[in-house]
């Protein structure tokens, strides 16, 4: 068959790029190997948030007392949580499938490879294959799992993200390898669930190493005071299984000191690795650079009529910035000539407990970035409705430019705060300064209270502090 545009990944980036282009009059095919909705919406974004959900309400139950409620003898049913997370990401699986009918997009099940005349050749299960051509092509392929070199994962004892999300039982001691979001959602989660749980991050910043610094030391002293142990600046060096346990080796970067850490279950959560392999990249001459595909801002790749977006791209391997990124490759592929995203306006949120969200400068970066800063906090526990709410834990950070009141980042961790973050990206994208969200009303009692306050502390003017 020829089309306008095939799409080849079915995730975040690849049905929305299939959808718009829809949108804007192409006929087009989405490639898709597994399940509509790709990693985020299957094994990923979703499934982890209905995880994250139930470890909530079972916190909430566990502490009903402090809202003057009794409960007794609440315990999770691990196998109905399960059930119920991939029951979610089942579903929002089919709502993909119906959007794309619903746009008239051609679904192409099977493995895709680009062939040497620029055309698409699919490999279904049975190992038929079928060649597509297309005017244009979007890569959108995705990410995987990083493999560490001393910790291979067998999906037994040492386990990925995706294992996590489908155990039968919840393991009495967990060891979770890196501390970045992937890595604190799921040590979250399984403390909730009674689990005894470690992490390991290789990075001085011991847990979140890409957040702001104040942001990552609140992080550590919650989950201390939870009861997970943090082991910052250390390597994994070897897991060996013992006769119904496994012991992991850990040597600390600074000073070379070895320690052992027993549990029953290893995690490997140290990022993901893009799926470049085994899609004809190299018989296409698709270059690379860094192990990540070469494209411009309207992600075009070396070779014309051939795009790539989302997590095999230099951009942060988010699921919103790859949507974001196949709206604007297909728009501009239909001439609209869409302004190049701002990779330094992309909010970031994990979704532990206490959650974090943020955008734009960290503080050492607006720093080494030139700027003379001010610099406005405002925690939680000032705040009334968080007092109310029983969460008054965390804080707000915002960081403006002193000269001209340049809204340069904003750096949340607390209840809820997921939800806030966006009110930064809009007044950033807007060139908003530190003076307007002070004169901006916010309603009382929010959370959201906390941006005009923090503000108002960077230029002196806060009231509730």
């Amino acid at each position: 068959m020829k089309y306008d545009i095939i799409v080849i990944g079915s995730g975040p980036g690849g049905y929305v790029a299939a959808i718009r282009a829809a949108q804007l009059g192409k006929q087009v095919a989405i490639v898709e190997k597994e399940a509509l909705g790709g990693i985020c919406l299957n094994w990923g974004c979703i499934p982890t948030k209905a995880l994250l959900k139930s470890a909530q309400v079972f916190e909430y139950i566990k502490h009903a007392a402090d809202y003057g409620i009794q409960v007794k003898d609440a315990s999770p049913d691990f196998t109905n949580i399960v059930k119920r997370s991939r029951t979610v990401a089942d579903g929002m699986s089919k709502g993909v499938q119906f959007l794309l009918k619903k746009n008239k997009i051609q679904v192409l099940s099977g493995n895709a490879r680009l062939t040497k005349d620029k055309n698409v050749e699919v490999t279904d299960a049975s190992g038929n294959k079928e060649v597509h051509s297309a005017d244009h092509i979007i890569l959108a392929t995705g990410a995987r799992a990083k493999q560490l070199p001393n910790l291979n994962i067998d999906g037994k004892d040492i386990i990925d993200y995706r294992k996590a999300m489908v155990l039968e039982n919840i393991p009495k001691r967990l060891v979770v390898v890196g501390g970045g979001a992937i890595g604190v959602e799921f040590a979250y989660f399984y403390h909730s669930m009674g689990s005894e749980v470690s992490i390991v991050e290789f990075m001085e910043q011991g847990l979140v190493p890409r957040e702001d610094p104040d942001i990552s030391k609140e992080l550590v002293k919650s989950f201390k005071k939870k009861g997970i142990q943090t082991y910052a600046n250390c390597s994994v060096e070897k897991v060996t299984k013992n006769k119904g346990s496994l012991s992991v080796m850990i040597k600390d970067r600074k000073d070379s000191k070895e320690s052992i850490i027993e549990c029953d279950l290893v995690l490997s959560a140290a990022g993901v690795s893009p799926n470049i392999e085994n899609i004809g990249l190299e018989d296409a001459g698709i270059v690379l650079e860094k192990g990540l595909v070469k494209v411009d801002t309207m992600y075009r790749t070396n070779v014309k009529g051939i795009y790539a977006i989302g997590d095999i791209t230099p951009g942060q391997a988010l699921a919103h910035v790859a949507s974001a990124e196949g709206i604007t490759c297909v728009e501009s592929i239909c001439g609209h000539n869409p302004e190049p995203i701002d990779y330094n306006n992309i909010p970031g949120c994990t979704y532990c407990s206490p959650e974090i969200a943020s955008v734009g400068y960290t503080e050492p970066a607006a720093k080494a970035a030139g700027y003379e800063i001010l610099i406005g906090k405002f925690p939680f526990s000032a705040s009334g409705k968080a007092s109310a709410a029983g969460a008054k834990e965390g804080m707000v950070k915002l960081i403006f430019d002193k000269k001209y009141g340049e809204f340069l980042g904003a750096h949340m961790i607390g209840m809820n705060v997921t939800e806030m973050i966006a009110e930064v990206v809009v007044a950033r994208k807007l060139e908003t300064t530190g003076h307007e969200i002070i004169k901006s009303i916010h309603p009382h009692p929010t959370m959201s209270e906390a941006i005009m306050e923090a503000a108002a502390a960077a230029f002196g003017e806060v009231i509730h502090l």
